[in-house]
């Protein structure tokens, strides 16, 4: 768990703003960023229902992309409750000295999954 989540969830913020027309709101208690009057691409999570982990969580292609990444790197991604069987997967971002890059490009393949064609169209981000 994050010592300090209020810098993470900053870090993400920083990031899901650089898309266009992110907005964000408290879904559940949690920050979600998503495209205005369009679908959430990332969640950050801290401690959510007691399980100890501060998270990044964004969508993923589906299942075998999930098996996939937590099978690549367990220490890092897991399968979150609730979102994870409609294709979402968390990356643990409070501990040790997460690649914030990385974090940053699945950020952008998130949005780019939910955002309209009138913005891909556009040049995306």
């Amino acid at each position: 768990m994050s010592p300090d989540p209020e810098s993470d969830c900053a870090r993400l913020r920083a990031i899901a703003f650089t898309f266009p027309e992110t907005a964000e709101k408290l879904s559940h208690g949690s920050p979600a960023f998503f495209i205005e009057g369009g679908k959430v691409f990332a969640y950050f999570w801290h401690d959510h229902h007691g399980d100890g982990l501060t998270a990044v969580i964004v969508k993923t292609s589906g299942r075998e992309e999930q098996t996939m990444l937590v099978d690549r790197d367990p220490g890092f991604y897991s399968i979150p409750p609730y979102l994870g069987p409609s294709g979402w997967i968390a990356m643990r971002v409070g501990e040790g000295d997460p690649d914030w890059d990385h974090i940053g490009d699945r950020v952008a393949e998130s949005w780019e999954m939910v955002a309209p064609r009138r913005l891909l169209e556009a040049g995306g981000r």
